[in-house]
């Protein structure tokens, strides 16, 4: 597969994988572009038993802990469990501006792997059998991390309806 065929179909999703934990567009932008250079680099690399998506996951997520380790922003190991496939109503304040903002104020400050898990569900847009992968887990793990991930995000939404939680 040629590069260059590879940066346009999974630049977007790498782009909002970094956004969803970075602290910016413009941060997610540059590390964007920094995943795809390092993916250029390494290339030769990748065998090809792992999907490719998973993989400059991976590298952006390096990417970003490394940026933040320069800036001397550490950033925890903590990610979210994804907001799709919810039965109990969270899809659809997903769509009010407001929820968004609170999510993801909640969802940096959510504890790993629950924050990752469900980042990499809901804007990576990964299986439940693609993301055991990247920690070296089971399918079963990563499906009970999201649905964790996601009861804490309803309770949250929840509690700052009900004014009984702000951040």
């Amino acid at each position: 597969m040629e590069f260059d065929k590879i940066y346009e179909w999974y630049f977007k999703d790498v782009y909002l994988f970094l956004r969803s934990i970075s602290a910016s567009e413009e941060i997610a932008e540059e590390m964007t572009q920094e995943t795809f250079t390092r993916a250029l680099k390494s290339i030769d690399g990748f065998d090809g038993k792992k999907d490719i998506r998973a993989w400059l996951f991976i590298i952006a997520r390096n990417t970003y802990y490394t940026y933040c380790k320069r800036e001397k922003n550490y950033v925890k190991e903590e990610f979210q469990e994804p907001a799709q496939q919810v039965s109990d109503g969270i899809t659809e304040k997903i769509l009010d501006e407001e929820t968004v903002f609170l999510i993801h104020q909640f969802l940096h400050r959510m504890k790993e792997p629950y924050k990752e898990v469900f980042t990499l569900r809901v804007f990576g847009e990964l299986s439940f059998e693609k993301i055991p992968l990247l920690f070296g887990k089971t399918p079963n793990w990563a499906r009970v991390t999201f649905y964790r991930a996601r009861k804490q995000i309803i309770e949250y939404i929840e509690d700052v309806e009900n004014g009984k939680n702000q951040l």
